[in-house]
């Protein structure tokens, strides 16, 4: 031995560096627990780290139980170490339970359970863990810290989730108006934030120290339930954003950023019911027409929500970054949307009403931001399904069904009002399929929502009623009451589908808060209702008569004439309302 006395020393010198070395991809890390930092001999990266510590949770008492996240915003990680510690504490409290074969327990300054770490070098993008509260009263909140590893020399230590407080009271009953937020995603795919009991968002701060987005337009969300609204402050400290949003829906309403005025390849956060109509905050990016990715929200805190008559509202901070591409942050100002929709299963549905801002904006810029005016070929489908089913296509039906006796003769070998009935009902035709034809042109697509099935369908009846009448049996055929019955109920159907879907169609552009659009064509409706009633009324007042009298017939032009004026008159606000909008 004392032959190669430099042997033993190089024998000891290999021991201990393996001694250190030992076990790390295993995830046996017991050395880390004071300090969580791996012992690889160089300095921990100082960069925001590109992960997340989430807790679903904002309070608790003892012996809670919550439900702890570590995600990834797009790089895996390959080891990692979780505790949980008093804050501005340097010891872990409470124990964890895991499942998978991805994490596992440690013990830390002599506490079994106390830590979790990983089994293997793979990658990961999520881990899921549940801590129970220790039973003693000794502080007031514990945050959630943890160390992330992608590699021997690049890794994170003391990635915080925000502090949870410790509130010594009972959970929050399931059937009160507190609506914890839950996932409708696997746990990769988003993280969960507790609700309040009571939220309240008003217009109050507009345009002076934030940035507001409503409809209709000056609406106070404080004041008027029917009021859809969004709000943007940003921090002079960092980069942190509050946001706001509420809105009367029976799913969910969600905000968007895009670099443009249409749907797809947006940044999105979604505020609406799970599959157990409790509320949920989601992040999701948008491609194309489908339904949104739902992406971990990340570093997103002090989440509220309260649902009160269907009206949904949710405020949050997010230190995001806001983007519309998955990878690449930019601070580029943005057009920002509003949609609502229906949800099922906790799945959301096709939004039945948007609205977006007139030009991009730039939230850290207080401002009042106003919607978009519709473009004109939408003002044009709108304005030509107004002419059709409310001018042409109520004249032609009156014609039809009152005028016979005023309107009888032969001109070219057919009765005069049958003449100005197919002239009537061809036009109507006509400006239907010109509308329908501009609508899908704009879209390209479906848009979702009660109006555009309501306009395929009377599309569709309308397309087929003339040719159907092309097959009418002879005036003297004993099968003609059949056509007549057919052909008089399709037309009153189509007749109620349009007026439907002009509703629809109205109340998806009246931006206004008292929706007057809606009330004028209300009037129209009831206007139209009358003259029918009355004309109906007459005719079988007279029905007896073989022929009618000239003061019969006297009354029925007065009628048509008081009919036509009318119409004309709520025709032309309409259409002022629709160019206005």
């Amino acid at each position: 031995m004392k032959l190669y006395p430099q042997m033993d020393r190089y024998i000891l010198i290999i021991a201990y560096i393996l001694r250190i070395v030992r076990c790390y991809s295993s995830g046996e890390v017991t050395d880390a627990c004071d300090d969580m930092a791996p012992q690889h001999f160089v300095t921990a990266q100082q960069s925001p780290a590109p992960f997340f510590v989430t807790a679903d949770r904002s309070s608790f008492k003892e012996g809670d139980e919550i439900t702890v996240r570590l995600l990834a915003d797009s790089t895996p990680f390959i080891g990692f170490m979780l505790q949980a510690r008093a804050v501005n504490g340097s010891s872990p409290v409470g124990v964890f339970t895991v499942t998978g074969g991805e994490a596992q327990l440690l013990t830390c300054n002599g506490q079994p359970k106390s830590a979790v770490s990983h089994t293997s070098a793979s990658a990961k993008l999520s881990i899921q863990g549940t801590w129970r509260a220790p039973t003693l009263d000794g502080f007031n909140a514990i945050q959630f810290s943890a160390s992330f590893v992608i590699g021997f020399s690049t890794f994170w230590v003391g990635v915080k989730s925000y502090p949870v407080t410790f509130s010594g009271t009972a959970p929050t009953p399931a059937n009160s108006t507190s609506i914890p937020i839950t996932s409708t995603t696997s746990a990769s795919s988003t993280a969960v934030f507790p609700s309040q009991s009571s939220l309240s968002i008003s217009s109050a701060g507009c345009g002076s120290s934030k940035v507001c987005f409503r409809k209709p337009l000056n609406c106070d969300p404080g004041v008027s339930p029917d009021c859809y609204f969004l709000s943007a402050m940003t921090s002079t400290r960092d980069t942190a954003i509050h946001l706001e949003m509420t809105g009367p829906s029976d799913g969910y309403i969600a905000i968007g950023f895009s670099d443009d005025q249409m749907m797809g390849n947006d940044n999105i956060f979604i505020c609406g019911r799970d599959s157990n109509g409790i509320i949920q905050l989601q992040h999701a990016y948008s491609t194309g027409r489908r339904r949104p990715d739902i992406v971990p929200l990340g570093n997103v805190s002090d989440v509220k929500s309260s649902m009160k008559d269907d009206i949904i509202s949710c405020s949050f901070t997010t230190r995001n970054p806001i983007s519309t591409q998955r990878l690449v942050r930019s601070s580029s100002p943005y057009y920002l949307m509003f949609a609502h929709g229906p949800t099922s299963n906790g799945e959301i549905g096709h939004h039945t009403s948007t609205f977006i801002s007139d030009t991009k904006m730039d939230i850290s810029r207080p401002q009042v931001i106003t919607n978009a005016i519709q473009p004109p070929i939408i003002k044009a489908h709108g304005a030509l399904m107004l002419i059709a089913w409310m001018t042409t296509g109520s004249l032609g039906m009156i014609t039809a069904r009152y005028l016979k006796g005023v309107a009888k003769g032969k001109e070219c070998w057919q009765d005069v009002w049958f003449q100005a009935h197919v002239f009537l009902m061809t036009l109507t035709v006509a400006a239907t399929i010109i509308a329908f034809i501009l609508s899908f042109s704009h879209v390209r697509g479906w848009s979702g929502g009660a109006h555009p099935v309501l306009g395929c369908v009377v599309m569709i009846l309308a397309f087929f009623q003339p040719i159907v009448a092309m097959f009418r049996c002879g005036s003297q055929h004993r099968w003609l009451f059949l056509f007549n019955w057919s052909h008089a109920l399709n037309a009153v159907a189509i007749k109620v589908l349009a007026v439907a879907a002009i509703f629809t169609g109205l109340s998806l552009i009246d931006s206004s808060e008292d929706k007057w659009l809606l009330k004028v064509m209300g009037g129209f409706v009831g206007w139209e209702a009358t003259l029918y009633i009355l004309l109906d009324v007459h005719m079988r007042c007279k029905r007896s008569d073989n022929e009618e009298g000239a003061s019969e017939s006297a009354y029925k032009v007065l009628l048509l004439v008081l009919f036509f004026l009318g119409n004309m008159a709520f025709l032309v606000v309409l259409l002022v309302g629709i160019g206005m909008s």
